[in-house]
């Protein structure tokens, strides 16, 4: 419960600086807080004039369900260590999501803080997923996603 709430306090706008005054620190990430701060709200400066502000592409930790385990995504993660040879081919990766998986423990300590009930994904899956390079990942069908890569492991 105590990662959700601050999961919740982070993707507030009014606990930015706060929030980037206390990661900068040594036990961190050891940077100045003005060097994070501006990128933590979501305004971006690229070095060649152009900048962005209030970018929804600002890293989050609740909003559009950030912190919500999604079996889907573990399974993808499972999926690319078959990819690169870290797991066996016939890695049972549903089954070892399942067994591992405890996005319950997630949903009850949503219950507990009263999360909106359109806070709570409806589902463990994600469903589809579409890469920036139009490679899609289907959870129903993982090997499908391998079988349509061209760079894999040798």
């Amino acid at each position: 419960m105590a990662v959700l709430e601050a999961q919740q306090w982070c993707d507030k706008a009014e606990n930015k600086v706060e929030m980037c005054d206390i990661i900068s620190k040594r036990e961190w990430l050891k940077v100045p807080a003005k060097d994070i701060v501006e990128r933590a709200k979501g305004n971006f400066d690229f070095g060649n004039g152009r900048t962005l502000e209030n970018s929804p592409l600002a890293m989050k930790f609740w909003s559009d369900n950030a912190s919500y385990p999604y079996q889907s995504h573990d399974l993808w993660f499972l999926t690319e260590n078959v990819r690169w040879g870290y797991l066996p081919g016939d890695t049972d990766t549903k089954a070892l999501v399942k067994k591992v998986n405890r996005e319950d423990i997630w949903r009850e300590a949503a219950k507990t803080l009263n999360v909106a009930a359109d806070q709570v994904p409806s589902s463990p899956s994600r469903g589809i997923e579409t890469f920036f390079d139009g490679i899609k990942f289907d959870p129903e069908d993982p090997t499908a996603y391998l079988k349509s890569l061209k760079i894999k492991k040798a």
